[in-house]
């Protein structure tokens, strides 16, 4: 519902309300949307643990808290970078990158208080955050990744992404 636009793609096949705010802001908040999941998947992971939840684990939290944290960067650069070509200062690019990121610890708040206080709800909260991230990098990030021919790049990039979470599930789980 909110607009965005995808990163590469012309300005009318912008989704979501029409509008005329600059690309800029429509790239913001897309990546800020975007960290709203991951936000809650960490939230709920971690309110499962207070919880008293058996099938969770520290270990696993910290793990998903740890690969989220990492990808951070390049979602930060992803907002700056483009930011910068247009003319803002490096001040504002980087505090508009710190800015998309905010809303992450805030949804993982909301997660945790949701499971805390909501313990029939956890498998859905867990379903809900995980289906979420699933949309978003299909919807956002594997389509952009394959633009202007940097495909090989793309997917040994995704592809040591999922060797890097893998050996820290197994390094912390």
């Amino acid at each position: 519902m909110l607009p965005h636009l995808h990163i590469g793609f012309p300005r009318e096949t912008a989704e979501g309300i029409k509008t005329s705010w600059p690309k800029s802001t429509l790239l913001i908040l897309a990546i800020t949307l975007h960290n709203i999941p991951e936000g809650l998947a960490v939230g709920v992971t971690f309110g499962a643990i207070a919880s008293g939840q058996p099938e969770t684990t520290l270990a696993a939290a910290v793990t998903l808290a740890l690969g989220i944290g990492i990808q951070n960067f390049p979602e930060g650069i992803a907002v700056s970078m483009p930011l910068r070509g247009e003319g803002f200062s490096t001040f504002k690019c980087f505090w508009y990158g710190q800015l998309s990121g905010l809303v992450e610890p805030l949804a993982a708040v909301l997660g945790a208080a949701v499971v805390v206080f909501a313990m029939p709800v956890l498998p859905y909260a867990l379903s809900f955050a995980a289906g979420a991230m699933l949309f978003v990098v299909i919807e956002e990030v594997i389509p952009e990744s394959q633009l202007h021919g940097n495909t090989d790049y793309a997917t040994f990039g995704a592809l040591a992404g999922f060797l890097i979470m893998m050996i820290l599930d197994v390094a912390l789980g």
